[in-house]
C-alpha cells in the first residue's frame, strides 16, 4: 500500500482543557498519562501528543520536571512518535509553555499559529460539580482570556526549537492561522512537509460544519500545495464525524481526552485508546491502513526517537 494511503493517527491524551471533574478517565497522574500513551500507541497511535498535570488537582504543569516524570517511561514502552506541547494552558506565557520541549527536544512539538479567543466556559452549562477550586474559576476565566501566538512569540518558538531538529505540528484554529503559516514559509523559517493540524470547534476559531472542514482544505491546498500533510481534530461531540469526514479526503486525524471525552452521544470515554480503535475502524473501512510511527518519521520528515533528550 502506497503511503498516500497510510493515515496517522495522533493521540492527544490528556491536554489543558478538560479538568479532572469532568470524567473519572481523564489521565492526570503521572503513571496515568504514561498508561494512556502506551495504550494508544498499542491500539494504533503513530504519535502522542502530552501535556503534564500536577497529580494532586489535575491543574496544567507545564514545569519540565512534571514531563520528566512520564516521558522516559513512554519513550521505553512504545516506538510512538513523542509530540510535546508549546500550547500548555491558553493562561501561561510562551516562555512557561516552551520549556518542556526546549528541554527534551522531541520528534515533534505542536505550535499554534496565532492568537485567539479561547472560550471554554459553556462547559460550565453541562458540568456543575467540581473537586477543585481552579476548574470552575478556569471556565470563567474563559469569558475573558486571548490565547496570545503573536508572530513574535511563534518567531520565539521557532528560533528556540528549530536549531535541535524538532519538527512542528502547525495547529491552525481559523483561515488566518493558514495565512500565518504561509507567512514563515515565505521567510524560509518553517519548510516542508508542513505538519498542519486543522482545530475545529473551539469557540473563538472556526466552526465544526462539514463546509468549514472543506474551506481549510482548499484554502491550505492553495496555499502550501503538495508542501503539506493535512490533519484534523474535532472539538467534542465533532471528533469522529469530522475525522470520518478527512479519513475520506485523504488526511490524518487526531483524537484522545484532550480533545473529546467522549466515544459517542451521552457516552464517557473510558480510554485515549478506545478513541484509538474507533477512529481506526473507520479508517481501515474506508480501504485506508493506519500508519506505523517509522511511517510517520518518513511521511513527515522527522530526526528519530534516539535524537531526544529524554
Amino acid at each position: 500500500m502506497s503511503m498516500n494511503d497510510k493515515v496517522i493517527i495522533t493521540c492527544a491524551v490528556t491536554g489543558a482543557i478538560h479538568t479532572p471533574s469532568m470524567s473519572p478517565y481523564l489521565p492526570v497522574t503521572p503513571e496515568e498519562i504514561a498508561d494512556a500513551a502506551v495504550g494508544a500507541a498499542e491500539a494504533g497511535a503513530a504519535i502522542v501528543h502530552l501535556h503534564a498535570r500536577d497529580p494532586e488537582n489535575g491543574k496544567p504543569d507545564q514545569t519540565p520536571e512534571a514531563f520528566a516524570r512520564f516521558l522516559p517511561r513512554i519513550k521505553q514502552a512504545t516506538n510512538a512518535v513523542i509530540n510535546l506541547t508549546t500550547g500548555g494552558a491558553p493562561y501561561m506565557t510562551v516562555q512557561e509553555r516552551i520549556k518542556p520541549a526546549q528541554v527534551f527536544k522531541p520528534e515533534v512539538a505542536s505550535l499554534n499559529m496565532g492568537s485567539m479567543n479561547f472560550g471554554l466556559f459553556p462547559m460550565l452549562n453541562r458540568f456543575k460539580d467540581f473537586k477543585h477550586a481552579w476548574e470552575e474559576q478556569a471556565l470563567e476565566n474563559s469569558r475573558d482570556l486571548v490565547f496570545r501566538n503573536t508572530f513574535k512569540d511563534i518567531e520565539f518558538v521557532l528560533h528556540t526549537l528549530g536549531d535541535c531538529g524538532t519538527r512542528f505540528e502547525f495547529e491552525c484554529y481559523d483561515t488566518s492561522h493558514l495565512y500565518n503559516l504561509a507567512h514563515f514559509l515565505e521567510r524560509g523559517l518553517v519548510r516542508p512537509p508542513l505538519f498542519i493540524q486543522t482545530v475545529f470547534g473551539i469557540l473563538g476559531g472556526i466552526g465544526p460544519h462539514p463546509e468549514d472542514v472543506l474551506h481549510m482544505k482548499r484554502t491550505a491546498d492553495r496555499l502550501f500545495a503538495n508542501q503539506y500533510k493535512w490533519s484534523v481534530l474535532g472539538a467534542g461531540r465533532n471528533q469522529l464525524a469530522i475525522a470520518a469526514q478527512a479519513a475520506a479526503m485523504g488526511g490524518n486525524v487526531r483524537v484522545g481526552l484532550e480533545d473529546s471525552l467522549w466515544s459517542g452521544p451521552g457516552k464517557l470515554a473510558q480510554s485515549n485508546a478506545q478513541q484509538v480503535r474507533l477512529v481506526r475502524q473507520i479508517i481501515e473501512g474506508l480501504g485506508r491502513s493506519v500508519a506505523t510511527p517509522d511511517e510517520a518519521r518518513e511521511i513527515l520528515g522527522l530526526k528519530g526517537g534516539d535524537k531526544v533528550a529524554f
